[in-house]
């Protein structure tokens, strides 16, 4: 019976291990976890704003109360229907696609960009530190962008990298034929030309996490970098990397 490397022993207390598929269904989460916080975050937001604007039409009724008591009532009913307009009611009732999935405006796109960019920079320097910690690290941007591909997409996404192209000017693009966050989806043809289109936007969402994970690792590595991802062909993604002082 064959022993198991010291890489891979299971009984290691400084290298323990994880259930593979409990990554899965983390990331799996990940974009509707971060539409509905962002969704509560702009929520609040809005009954703080609502309370301070109410707050303030108080106090400058309050202020104008000494010169007459019907000019402050008046005041006070019109701050009122200010407060409360009647056509909020509709402003309640959430857009969706062609096939029902709820429509995410630009402002709770952006803010779950910035979150889920945010976790997966963190997430993406955490594993280069954990397992390049006993390994020789990569020297030149070319051989960093390479550790990207093999061994961090292997052990995040099951898989490596499919084309990595270069201008050797500092900039990288990434092609995953098969991204594991889009291979779930499906494109209803029933629905017309723009189910596609919708797809295409809602893929978008799963992309915001690797390109994270991406500059984090980079990061890691010591290389500022910008990346950005699209997906024109489910479930293909392409990732475009630029470093710092990259020339196109």
């Amino acid at each position: 019976m064959s022993k198991l490397s010291p890489s891979l022993d299971t009984d290691d207390a400084q290298n323990p291990k994880a259930n593979a598929a409990a990554l899965d269904f983390l990331l799996i989460e990940l974009v509707p976890l971060a539409q509905r916080i962002t969704e509560q975050v702009q929520a609040r937001e809005k009954v703080l704003m609502e309370e301070y604007r109410r707050s303030k039409i108080f106090t400058n009724n309050t202020a104008s109360s000494s010169s007459s008591d019907k000019t402050t009532s008046t005041s006070a009913t019109d701050g009122a229907d200010v407060a409360s307009p009647p056509s909020a009611a509709k402003d309640t009732k959430a857009e969706v696609t062609s096939i029902g999935f709820p429509i995410v405006d630009e402002q709770a796109r952006e803010g779950m960009f910035w979150r889920l960019d945010s976790l997966g920079y963190r997430v993406g320097q955490g594993l280069v530190e954990r397992f390049s910690a006993n390994k020789p690290r990569p020297q030149t941007p070319l051989d960093c962008i390479k550790f990207v591909c093999k061994d961090l997409w292997q052990l995040v996404f099951r898989k490596q990298i499919d084309n990595l192209k270069t201008n050797h000017r500092g900039i990288f693009v990434l092609t995953d034929q098969r991204f594991q966050a889009l291979s779930r989806m499906s494109v209803d043809k029933r629905a017309g030309p723009k189910a596609l289109e919708e797809a295409l936007s809602r893929a978008q969402l799963s992309l915001y996490f690797p390109c994270g994970v991406i500059r984090g690792a980079l990061a890691g590595l010591g290389i500022t970098a910008s990346v950005t991802a699209e997906s024109t062909e489910l479930p293909t993604a392409t990732f475009q990397i630029k470093t710092k002082g990259a020339n196109a």
